[in-house]
């Protein structure tokens, strides 16, 4: 899908405007070797594939996080916010965790605009997001996620 283009003047417009969903991303244990390496998370639920296998999840899964950290990734397959010079992560409220992303497991996020304030000389925004799970009725992630962006 082509991802939404609002310009930064153009986004309190733009409130109620859905957004994606995103391609699909494929949850590789090396991704998730990674970011265990990269937090020093190396709980076995994520890193030991033969007892994960045997263990609450059939399999290893991703650090939460780790699926919180793709949001930037498959935000911008599916957000373009034009006339700013530079934004910032102002942060996040509601974010859950619902279902396991098992490793194999394919995601991809869509949501809305939710809300935009003028605030510090810029434009806050407000995205509802959802992390879906490829062949679940239920989302992976949800969550609230805000930016602050300048002209």
């Amino acid at each position: 899908m082509a991802p939404l283009t609002v310009d930064i003047a153009d986004m309190a417009s733009a409130v109620g405007a859905e957004i994606g969903p995103s391609g699909w991303l494929l949850m590789e244990q090396s991704r998730i070797n990674a970011f265990a390496d990269a937090t020093g998370d190396h709980q076995w639920i994520h890193v030991d594939e033969e007892r994960a296998a045997s263990g609450p999840f059939g399999a290893t899964v991703a650090h939460g996080y780790l699926t919180l950290a793709m949001v930037p990734q498959l935000l911008a397959e599916i957000l373009h916010v034009t006339g700013r010079t530079s934004g910032v992560n102002y942060g996040m409220e509601k974010v859950r965790f619902i279902s396991p992303v098992r490793e194999g497991a394919r995601i991809r996020m869509s949501g809305r605009i939710a809300g935009a304030t003028p605030r510090a000389g810029g434009i806050q925004y407000r995205l509802e997001m959802v992390i879906e799970l490829e062949g679940s009725e239920k989302p992976a992630m949800v969550g609230e996620f805000l930016v602050l962006a300048f002209p």
